[in-house]
């Protein structure tokens, strides 16, 4: 099933990020995992591809396993950092042949011995070049990622949205946001899009704040930034694992409470691979 039909059925869409075990971890103990997610009844589940691709070949055994066994739709991520076209093609192939029907095609991160990474040697090297490319293919429903604050690589906002147009454009069926923790900042990217003739269904992602220290560290990668309140929050709560794990779901749970009663299309909620606590967020926020 093609997710894209999934929003003209329903609002909002409620999916799940995952990511593949580290690869000196057994892949298996990402099954029960998953027995636990299947509960929750998401309506697709999207597994993370790895910086510079070095899950690929997880990712999709496990956006298989995901649609094959549990009977849960999947999205595999993809990128193009660091492959030749053949790798890219063969990629598709493989995705073709285990019946994936969903991509998530982004630019990607570099190696992570490799930060200082020359995106201008990859084959493509902007996310809309690979779009293009993935729909020249097969007859993939084509995801692509949005930066509500911009992307980090970007000097300017009003050249990002300028990007983002270009992708949807070139074969984009929805987009899913890059964290953030202002839904001001959501909404005002959505009047942005809108303005540009954006109107493919916009979900955004939201990740609850598990250890303050991990998502400082992120949001010095991604560029998103921390609200006030919630830095206060961090500060009081991160000396605790379990007080910090708490605050952050009460904290996403507003987040999402406030975007389902502005309608939103979709909730797409980077879990962590936390089932426990990604269903007290959607039992807190009345979506299980």
């Amino acid at each position: 099933m093609k997710v894209k039909g999934l929003f003209n059925r329903k609002k909002p869409v409620v999916s799940f990020e995952i990511f593949p075990p580290k690869l000196d971890t057994p892949l298996e103990s990402i099954y029960d995992t998953l027995d636990q997610f299947k509960a929750l009844n998401p309506d697709f589940i999207s597994v993370t591809y790895g910086a510079g691709g070095s899950q690929k070949d997880r990712t999709i055994e496990i956006a298989s396993k995901i649609k094959d066994e549990y009977g849960v739709e999947s999205m595999a991520h993809f990128t193009c950092v660091g492959h030749s076209k053949e790798e890219i093609d063969s990629m598709l192939d493989s995705m073709h042949d285990n019946a994936l029907e969903n991509i998530l095609a982004l630019r990607g991160d570099p190696p992570k011995d490799q930060p200082d990474f020359d995106f201008t040697k990859n084959v493509y090297r902007y996310a809309s070049e690979l779009i293009q490319h993935i729909r020249s293919k097969n007859n993939f429903c084509v995801a692509a990622a949005a930066y509500v604050e911009g992307h980090v690589d970007c000097r300017r906002l009003k050249d990002d949205m300028l990007h983002l147009k270009e992708k949807v454009d070139v074969g984009v069926d929805f987009l899913v946001t890059q964290l953030f923790f202002d839904n001001r900042l959501f909404y005002d990217f959505l009047d942005k899009a809108a303005t540009l003739g954006i109107n493919c269904p916009v979900t955004p992602g939201i990740m609850p704040i598990f250890k303050a220290d991990q998502i400082k560290r992120i949001t010095s990668l991604c560029g998103a930034s921390l609200p006030a309140k919630l830095v206060i929050m961090m500060d009081k709560y991160g000396g605790n694992d379990e007080d910090m794990r708490k605050a952050g779901i009460e904290y996403a749970s507003m987040q999402i409470k406030d975007l389902v009663d502005n309608g939103v299309d979709g909730i797409h909620l980077l879990t962590m691979n936390r089932p426990k606590s990604s269903r007290e967020i959607l039992q807190n926020t009345g979506l299980l």
